[in-house]
């Protein structure tokens, strides 16, 4: 038997990472239970659980030095050489190839690569509910916890200011006000608010989730 901590600790995700897509998957996991319109919520787990597998190929790992406790800046950075010269550079690529050497299905890796902020608007325009609240639960998320989306956006300008997106600021904010969208969208069909996803609502979730079986 095979669980999903198995299979980060394989891949030696790094555990700020391992969190980051367990929180993730827990937002999903909260907000297909909440719903009034059929999900399909076991892909939705699978696939959020291995989102971002490959990510490491993108970190600043001297952004965030707490993260590289206890194992260190030196041992992570090995890590990821290894893993650029095995799956490449692009962050997307890599999550893609390590889904492929898993196994894992076309409808997953599908599902998997989501997580695009170019994407926001198509999801808006997409009648899949799953890929929205996949796409929506991730932008949930922060890097130290779960976050609004509002702030979530904000996060990533100020962490992502220098990078060359090749997005001007005119499509950078269409793009999150089509995230907004997205929120109101799923949060119709939704009992409850999106206010209500926390760190404390979906903590039991994240810990049963530890245990996920990956067949």
């Amino acid at each position: 038997m095979t669980t999903i901590l198995d299979i980060y600790k394989g891949y030696k995700i790094m555990p700020s990472l391992q969190k980051h897509m367990l929180q993730v998957t827990a937002v999903a996991s909260m907000i297909c239970d909440s719903l009034d319109v059929p999900t399909e919520k076991d892909d939705i787990i699978l696939a959020t659980l291995l989102h971002d597998m490959g990510n490491i190929v993108k970190f600043n790992l001297s952004y965030f030095p707490e993260f590289l406790e206890s194992e260190g800046l030196e041992y992570w950075k090995n890590i990821k050489n290894q893993y650029i010269e095995k799956y490449g550079s692009d962050e997307h690529k890599a999550t893609e190839e390590i889904l492929k050497e898993m196994g894992r299905t076309d409808k997953i890796r599908l599902l998997a690569r989501q997580n695009r902020f170019t994407l926001f608007c198509s999801h808006r325009d997409s009648g899949d509910i799953n890929i929205k609240i996949i796409h929506y639960a991730d932008m949930r998320v922060g890097p130290k916890g779960v976050m609004s989306y509002d702030e979530r956006m904000e996060d990533a300008h100020i962490r992502y200011k220098d990078s060359k997106s090749g997005l001007s600021e005119i499509e950078k904010q269409k793009l999150v006000s089509c995230g907004k969208e997205i929120e109101k969208q799923i949060f119709v069909h939704s009992k409850i608010k999106p206010e209500d996803i926390t760190n404390e609502s979906i903590a039991s979730l994240v810990e049963s989730l530890k245990g996920f079986v990956i067949k």
